[in-house]
Parts: structure tokens; sequence; C-alpha cells
């Protein structure tokens, strides 16, 4: 994303026009954490079409975010406009069956 201002209006607009975004330290295919690689391993076994997001890509990134979403920790996953939170949540949702249910029910709903 050029000339992004990490707004709240530009998150949720992110959020809102993708079912499923991972806000991440890197990217999928080169993650720049361990929990960032745990969290895009998670949200790629979903099946899913997901966005996401290099907080690293602008150093003003990872402050507006946790202040948008009032979570302070990366990454952050958002499912059908919610946060659903980290990788820990996300791998405990995920190991439960309902990361699929939440993932699957927002595709459909896109």
């Amino acid at each position: 994303m050029t000339e992004f201002n990490w707004t709240p209006e530009e998150l949720q607009k992110i959020v809102e026009e993708n079912s499923v975004v991972l806000f991440m330290k890197g990217t999928p295919e080169a993650p720049q954490c361990g929990f960032s690689n745990r969290a895009s391993s998670i949200v790629s076994q979903l099946g899913v079409p997901f966005a996401s997001v290099n907080v690293l890509s602008d150093p003003r990134a990872r402050n507006a975010l946790r202040d948008w979403s009032g979570f302070p920790t990366m990454p952050q996953l958002f499912i059908g406009g919610k946060l659903v939170g980290g990788s820990d949540i996300a791998l405990e949702l995920f190991q439960s069956g309902e990361l699929q249910t939440l993932a699957a029910s927002a595709n459909d709903n896109a």
C-alpha cells in the first residue's frame, strides 16, 4: 500500500474490505518474527483468501494499529471485521476448530 497514512479510517477500511486480515511483521512469504510466522501459517491453513499488512513497512504502523485496535501486540488477526487476537489466540481457536468456522462464515458473508 503506497501512501498509507495509518489513520483509523484507513485501518477500518482495510478490515471492512477484507473478510480476513492479518496485520503482521513481514509478509506471509517472509515473516519477520516467530509469532507472525505462526499466525500466517495458521491463517494459510484456513483455506480462505486473506489480506496481510506488513506493519514493518512504516515506523508509524505498529503504534497506529495498537491505538486503533486496543490490542497491544503483533500480529493482529481480524475476521469478519472483528479483532480475533494474536498468534496464541489464533492457535487456540484453530486447534478447537472455532477459527475455521469464523473464517468460513466471514468469507460466506463477504
